[in-house]
Parts: C-alpha cells; structure tokens; sequence
C-alpha cells in the first residue's frame, strides 16, 4: 500500500504521550505509532459490540441472592463495568447489550451508559433458554456495519480490543475467536491453533486434551457469519464455530492478559483474587 511522507509538529507532552506506544516491535518508530493510533481509531468508529447478558442467575454467598452474572460485584464495581470501561478507551462506544430475564437490573444499573463513556441499546429476548445464537441474530438489524465484537457477558479480560480488530482485519477472514490459555481447559471450549487458523475446535471435551487454549468468549465477525446462523441454533461455540473451523475460515488471537469468567461461585472467587483494578 502507498504511504505518503508529512511533516507535523506536536507539542512535547503529546511525543512523550506518542513514545510510549513505541515498543521497538509491534510499534517501531513515531511514525509507525502515529499510523497505528490513527487507523485504530478511525476504523473504531464503525465497529460495533454484543454484549451477550441473557445467561443463567448466579447466587453468591456474599450477597444472598441470585444476581445476574454481568452485575456480579469486582471490587466494588460491576463485572461488565470494567468491559464497558475498556471498550470506552479503545473508542468502542456503541454498544448493544442483550438482555434476559435480569433486564431491568442490567438496565437500572447502567442506564443509557453515559456515565462509562459509552452510548448503550438494549435488546430484550424473554424466551428462556434461548442460547446465544438467537440474541445475534436479532441484533442484526442494530449490526449493519462490516465489522462487530460480540463479547459475553460473564467475561472479565485484559484484553486490547483494538489489537484484536487490527488483527482480525489483517487476516482478511469474517471470523476471529479470542483465546487464553489456562492449566485445566476440560470446561471450556478447547482450540488447537496453527499459525493464525483454528485447526480444530472442540466444545467441553470429554477426552484427554492436548492444547491449553480456549475460547476466551469475545469475537471480532464481519456480515457473513450471519449465513451460518440458524433459528434452531442455541449454542454458538457448540453448533456454529465447528462449522467454521472444518470450512478453514476460524482465525484465533492468542492474547496474554488475564482472563476469568463467573460461571460458577468458585470461578467468581477466583475472579475477584485474581482481578487488579
């Protein structure tokens, strides 16, 4: 691709500020940062985020009752807040929230969303046990830019989402799972990767396992993994990323981050352990 040459002048707290994304091998020089942090940026504009609450209730000692997973309090603030927080640093400000049966706690809780830095739509399906495939679907008509993240709601990752969409788009695919790696991966959806491409993928194996990558619960999907969505799908990790995998058109970002999700009371201890604010 052509590059042109410009001479710009920036005042000295701001070249400190550029500096700092300088890390002598994704960022070589300020002009290769200037070009990432403009490109990121300005493609961010356009992506839109599922943000996936529908999910089953947890009951939590500390508190006594069941709550939504998304509202489950991290030092003293709510799991999907922090989501919100970083998707609000990266530029990621429209974002579409699914809800189920916790919808008003959700919608009390974060309101219109102005107070994180993000501009929230909430999308209601009070059908019980109706998966994860059937919220992407009828969030269709709220997706109508090429590019969008689809993250689940119970997740808390240290993640660079913008990373995640340069990646993605440099790979030229319609379909990016983001994956971490962890000692005991039996519980979660098991990826074997290869260079840049899921090999193969496998949802809760009951067989010894090789690979300690997992879906980590968060991608990056163009227009077209609305074909492989049907009406009597429920489970996207389950019935439509295999599909993927055997057409060869799954890409897996590996990121280093930590990573927990609060799909039980223990994973949640471990959770607010492990999670620095």
């Amino acid at each position: 691709m052509k590059r042109r040459r410009l001479t710009i002048t920036l005042k000295e707290n701001v070249l400190k500020m550029l500096d700092n994304y300088i890390d002598g091998s994704k960022i070589r020089n300020r002009s290769h940062a200037i070009e990432y942090i403009l490109q990121n940026q300005l493609f961010s504009k356009d992506v839109k985020v599922l943000i996936l609450t529908g999910g089953k209730t947890i009951r939590l000692e500390a508190l006594k009752q069941k709550t939504p997973k998304a509202l489950a309090p991290i030092h003293k603030k709510a799991l999907l807040e922090y989501t919100l927080e970083r998707l609000a640093k990266a530029g990621l400000k429209n974002i579409i929230i699914s809800t189920g049966k916790s919808a008003e706690g959700i919608k009390r809780y974060f309101k219109d969303g102005a107070r994180f830095g993000v501009h929230l739509t909430y999308l209601a399906d009070k059908q019980e046990k109706a998966g994860n495939v059937r919220p992407l679907i009828e969030a269709r008509k709220y997706l109508d830019k090429s590019t969008f993240i689809v993250i689940h709601g119970d997740v808390l990752a240290d993640i660079d989402y913008l990373e995640i969409l340069n990646y993605h788009k440099q790979n030229k695919g319609f379909a990016t799972m983001a994956l971490t790696s962890i000692a005991s991966p039996a519980k979660w959806g098991v990826a074997y990767l290869q260079g840049n491409k899921i090999l193969s993928f496998k949802e809760k194996p009951r067989q010894k396992v090789s690979s300690h990558l997992i879906n980590a619960g968060i991608y990056v999907f163009n227009q077209r993994i609305f074909d492989y969505l049907k009406p009597e799908y429920k489970n996207l990790s389950r019935e439509v990323m295999p599909l993927i995998v055997r057409e060869g058109n799954l890409f897996g970002y590996s990121f280093k981050g930590k990573w927990y999700d609060v799909a039980s009371e223990e994973s949640y201890k471990r959770a607010v352990k492990g999670w620095e604010v």
